[in-house]
């Protein structure tokens, strides 16, 4: 196989588009890139980002308590704030496991709003499309899951994620760094784990197994699926990230989706390496 992205055309899906990027500045890609794709929970990679420019200019903290007591910015970012899926009451004390909820990074948004004095949508638009030339992306909705972007704009997020240019690179990094470290949880559709690391807005590989990520890929990996059918890593051991959006919902080839997402980043990194 010339391209591994070929694989992508094997997917029990409609509508579907990929990309690679390397820190090389090499982009690959394969799919109509500019056709428009909910980004479902990816979403939470970006608010993570925009938490974190907030931070950098002073508007909020990490720190900042938001919601029950104990809770912080940084508990809601990494799941630890003992929020449900969805629900505005807590199911469980701060930092006590993970529970991935969509009402923590809505909560975040929300902090983010009344700090600023900006709706979060403006707020996100000013902080990253802007800057990054995102100029298809938007949100519609929640900060959690309704992000709509394409390939193409996601191309450019993740060259920010590479090589910050909105961020000094200490603060980028604090997002790809595990947030206690020692809590268990559950990766929807996934799995259980323990640990389950996380960072602020997305999922770190650690020794997950088995996982959406790749089997090779390093415990350094993070990103987010979504459950709209997409999925993001970036791995920066590898020096390569990796975007796939599609139009079929997950929870519809869940058990398929775990495997060919997998099965498609190994032979993406396969491949880069013995470019190398």
């Amino acid at each position: 196989m010339n391209d591994p992205l070929e694989l992508i055309d094997t997917w029990p899906v409609d509508i579907v588009a990929a990309g690679v990027v390397d820190v090389d500045g090499r982009v690959a890609s394969r799919g109509p890139t500019d056709h428009m794709f909910r980004l479902a929970s990816i979403s939470k990679v970006i608010t993570g980002w925009a938490a974190l420019i907030a931070v950098e200019e002073g508007s909020i903290s990490l720190d900042d308590a938001v919601g029950q007591p104990g809770c912080t910015v940084r508990h809601l970012l990494s799941h630890a704030g003992g929020y449900a899926f969805t629900g505005p009451e807590p199911i469980s004390r701060p930092e006590s496991r993970r529970i991935y909820s969509n009402t923590g990074i809505e909560m975040v948004a929300a902090h983010i709003e009344r700090a600023t004095g900006f709706g979060f949508s403006d707020y996100l638009t000013e902080a990253i499309f802007a800057p990054l030339g995102m100029a298809s992306t938007s949100l519609r909705g929640s900060a959690a899951w309704a992000i709509h972007s394409t390939v193409d704009d996601l191309v450019r997020f993740v060259r920010e994620l590479q090589s910050p240019r909105l961020l000094d690179a200490a603060t980028a990094a604090d997002q790809r760094s595990v947030q206690f470290p020692d809590l268990a949880g559950l990766v929807p559709g996934v799995g259980t784990f323990r640990p389950c690391p996380w960072g602020l807005g997305c999922e770190i590989h650690g020794s997950k197994q088995p996982h959406w990520m790749g089997s090779t890929n390093s415990p350094e990996t993070y990103g987010h699926f979504g459950g709209s059918g997409t999925m993001l890593w970036v791995d920066p051991v590898a020096g390569t990230s990796m975007i796939a959006l599609t139009n079929r919902d997950f929870d519809a080839w869940s058990t398929d989706a775990v495997r060919l997402w997998s099965e498609l980043s190994d032979v993406v990194l396969s491949r880069r390496r013995s470019d190398r």
